[in-house]
């Protein structure tokens, strides 16, 4: 197994494990298991559970950064398209990485790991000022209202998708699609999370074109 192999796989396997069993039941030993590599190499490549937790952070961190920047710098795009490839692209992430996002969520309801909880913040708030700054661009053109709160804007965002898809169960049975797959399932909370957002987002921004 090459190096990048190994190290995906021993992220993807901690991902599972720290969504299922929580972080402190999770062993490295399971995660080394499940990831299919020597104990040893979690030690070598992380240094330690927690620093393996924190780089499933940090690499969350860099590729929305990365994203939301992409978007912004699109000049072929307007500022409520900007908007929606925002919205979609948060909405695929959250539907395809599940359980990265429970662990994210438990990890700000528990509130046991400062340093866990520092990089979310952060997290957080690059997201809100990469995406302050997407708006204010709606705002000078004159496509935008003036007052938007973007924090609660983002909110509404990320409180919706998260509760959504984690209490995803509720929302088929109540809509009896018990019988649709995996694969799905997904789409469908896709289209109906981007779908709520879009009209959600077009109301806060004042968005009438």
């Amino acid at each position: 197994m090459k190096v990048m192999d190994k190290k995906t796989s021993i992220l993807e396997a901690a991902i599972k494990l720290f969504s299922t069993k929580g972080y402190d039941a999770a062993s490295v030993r399971d995660i080394a298991e499940l990831a299919g590599v020597n104990l040893a190499m979690i030690s070598y490549y992380f240094g330690s559970k927690e620093k393996l937790m924190e780089s499933l952070f940090h690499e969350k961190m860099d590729a929305s950064k990365i994203k939301i920047e992409t978007i912004l710098k699109d000049t072929s795009l307007t500022p409520f398209e900007k908007v929606e490839r925002m919205l979609s692209d948060y909405v695929s992430k959250v539907v395809a990485n599940q359980s990265f996002y429970k662990i994210m969520l438990y990890e700000q309801v528990l509130k046991q790991n400062p340093v866990i909880l520092k990089l979310i913040k952060e997290l957080k708030l690059n997201y809100a000022f990469l995406t302050s700054e997407l708006i204010k661009e709606g705002q000078r053109s004159g496509d935008f209202k003036k007052e938007v709160d973007v924090i609660l804007a983002l909110n509404t965002l990320t409180g919706t998708v998260t509760q959504a898809v984690i209490n995803q169960d509720y929302y088929f049975e109540f809509n009896n699609y018990q019988k649709l797959t995996t694969k799905e399932r997904n789409e469908l909370l896709y289209d109906k999370l981007y779908n709520h957002q879009r009209i959600i987002f077009k109301t806060l921004l004042g968005y009438e074109k």
